[in-house]
């Protein structure tokens, strides 16, 4: 099946993706009472601890191809009010790859 813009695949965290979630998540929470006092609109990254492994939804942006085989583009929602971009991710099993999720 050729990947189209538009479709809901599931994603697995790598440490690195991990990393940089909780990165944004802690500065945040490091100067949240700056953010409320500036009010300046700013989005301030808050959510449940990423891990590697953790599989989220993720909405395909842009297909790198016209094959069963190519790399996408996607943003991945994420348990808290941030998402995170990712490029070039191939299909397949493990971390850094996408999988169609399963009829049920």
């Amino acid at each position: 099946m050729a990947h189209a813009i538009g479709r809901i695949v599931r994603y697995t965290l790598t440490e690195g993706d991990a990393q940089a979630i909780n990165k944004r998540r802690a500065d945040t929470q490091a100067h949240l009472a700056e953010h409320r006092d500036a009010s300046t609109g700013v989005q301030v990254h808050v959510g449940n601890a990423a891990h590697a492994g953790d599989v989220f939804p993720m909405l395909i942006t842009r297909v790198w191809g016209d094959t069963s085989e190519a790399s996408v583009n996607g943003q991945v929602f994420l348990d808290g009010n941030d998402s995170l971009w990712v490029t070039s991710v191939a299909e397949g099993d493990g971390e850094r790859k996408f999988k169609y999720p399963e009829r049920v």
